[in-house]
């Protein structure tokens, strides 16, 4: 993992940033249908989970734009991550609690999903809110898989100096003859712009719709 400084001085949206950061602190979000029934039944075909699919598709639309790898450190010096690493959340039967935990990023799926795999199997059965030691170049991602939403609100009051987005899914349901997952983008509008957030939107619906390349993708 390494840190990148990020030289505002010569880019085009630093009067954004300092106005959205500093002037009038701003954090919004962003709900959508994500289609996902060509990936639903290629995901069916191989036997593979939904939840680590999904993972790793955000993973892989946050790898490709800086917007969505910015932090700020103790002194605002503003930098971006080289990559970051999904950090998710883990629902116990048992006792109806959740734990955090998160697995390395592969561009490779078949990578993501064996190492996915292999740390549900050593870090899945653990209680507590921090199933796994927290690491600094991870992006949050939590599931509702019990209900669909139309809209979904996080109230962040003390994070107006957090810049990395946070996502979170909801249950699928079919409507018209497709299967549609609600999800919902909260992100910084210091460095992300309506802009770069439809941008995203639509880079993981088309990731989605070209599942099958996707889930045997093996390479950067």
């Amino acid at each position: 993992m390494s840190k990148i400084p990020f030289d505002l001085t010569t880019w085009n949206r630093k009067e954004h940033f300092h106005h959205y950061l500093n002037t009038v602190s701003c954090r919004y979000g962003m709900t959508v249908n994500l289609d996902i029934t060509l990936l639903r039944a290629a995901l069916k075909k191989r036997n593979y989970k939904l939840y680590p699919a999904v993972i790793h598709l955000l993973s892989r639309c946050v790898n490709q734009h800086k917007e969505f790898r910015m932090t700020l450190d103790q002194d605002d010096q503003l930098y971006y991550f080289d990559l970051l690493n999904p950090s998710y959340t883990i629902f116990h039967t048992d006792d109806e609690t959740f734990s955090s935990t998160w697995t390395q990023y592969d561009p490779s799926f078949p990578a993501f999903y064996q190492n996915y795999l292999d740390d549900m199997q050593q870090y899945g059965n653990n209680h507590g809110m921090l199933a796994r030691s927290p690491r600094e170049d991870c992006f949050d991602i939590s599931c509702l898989p019990w209900a669909t939403f139309t809209e979904f609100h996080l109230d962040l009051p003390d994070a107006r100096r957090f810049l990395l987005p946070i996502f979170t899914f909801g249950k699928y349901f079919e409507q018209d003859g497709k299967i549609l997952l609600p999800l919902s983008v909260q992100v910084h509008h210091a460095v992300c712009d309506g802009f770069h957030l439809c941008r995203f939107v639509n880079e993981c619906q088309q990731l989605a719709d070209q599942c099958e390349a996707c889930l045997l993708y093996t390479s950067d």
